[in-house]
């Protein structure tokens, strides 16, 4: 995925509605990977499985790498993504003790 909306804009109207239409992107694809979330804590076989730090530490180290090349400070994105991960560790853990229970 390549960045195709750089360009300099006319107003701040413009850049209003460029950001907006942005979110909305955002947002299909926090749904998406909202979806991956919830089969994770279907696919899981123990709860002790839900926290896997050393995949949180990968996906960091891919963010950071993918921040970079895209040129975005990766100290910026790293806390935006600790806090997606951490909130979906913890719906996981939900969707897992919903459907696991005794």
């Amino acid at each position: 995925m390549t960045a195709t909306r750089r360009k300099p804009c006319r107003d701040m109207d413009e850049v209003r509605e460029e950001i907006d239409a942005l979110d909305r992107a955002i947002v299909a694809l926090l749904a998406d990977r909202m979806h991956f979330i919830n089969e994770a804590g279907r696919l899981k076989a123990d709860r002790a499985a839900v926290r896997d730090e050393a995949r949180v530490e990968d996906v960091i180290a891919k963010v950071r790498a993918t921040a970079l090349a895209a040129g975005i400070d990766p100290d910026f994105v790293e806390p935006l993504y600790r806090d997606l991960i951490e909130r979906s560790i913890q719906h996981e853990f939900g969707v897992f003790d919903r459907l696991h229970k005794s």
